[in-house]
């Protein structure tokens, strides 16, 4: 049914590889336990992969719509066992698509983009991806590896890594240039740390 459609990626977004080997890897409050803020368990995301688990900080002040799609998508188990189809190395981790082919979505209608100032695309960053419609975010997503700022008020920004990074570092890198992976790491279970904790 998806076959049509074209790919949600990061469009236009890449910049050279040579600029991608001068962003800064500086260590955040992700990559470590100590010292978070207490979360909001409805708000807050449990990605786990298999490496460790993954918690997103969820921002529904900023992208509301999106928010409620990740929420709803990850409840009904969506997320689950869904590779990471592209990731490319010193920049982001894009997964959300079950046929692993970059055209692929859920079938609840697109999401019109919730672009803000507000937030930056920085090391951790999760954001929508899209085609080149705005207004195309469905249930792709991506992690970002580094910091990218050429994205900031072109992508729909949803949440914020605040534990795991680690294991986001570890999820396997697809080819040059394109990203592609075979093979590709998946998440095991994604869930809204709310009701994983009925």
């Amino acid at each position: 049914m998806h076959a049509c459609l074209p790919r949600r990626t990061l469009i236009a977004a890449l910049p050279s590889l040579g600029a991608i080997a001068t962003l800064t890897w500086g260590t955040t409050m992700s990559d470590n336990a100590e010292a978070q803020p207490k979360l909001d368990p409805n708000n807050t995301i449990y990605m786990d992969l298999k490496y460790g688990r993954v918690v997103i900080e969820l921002f529904p002040d900023v992208a509301p719509k999106t928010v409620e799609r990740i929420k709803t998508l990850s409840d009904q188990g969506f997320y689950d066992n869904t590779p990471f189809h592209r990731v490319i190395e010193g920049f982001m981790a894009q997964g959300g698509d079950p046929t692993g082919t970059g055209t692929g979505g859920s079938q609840l209608p697109n999401l019109p983009a919730e672009f803000t100032n507000e937030r930056h695309f920085v090391r951790g960053t999760c954001g929508m991806a899209r085609t080149s419609d705005p207004n195309s975010g469905n249930s792709q997503f991506f992690i970002m590896f580094a910091p990218a700022p050429h994205l900031d008020g072109q992508y729909t920004i949803w949440g914020q890594v605040v534990q795991g990074m680690q294991y986001v570092d570890q999820i396997k890198r697809g080819a040059p240039g394109s990203g592609v992976v075979t093979d590709p790491d998946r998440i095991v279970r994604m869930r809204v740390a709310a009701a994983e904790n009925k």
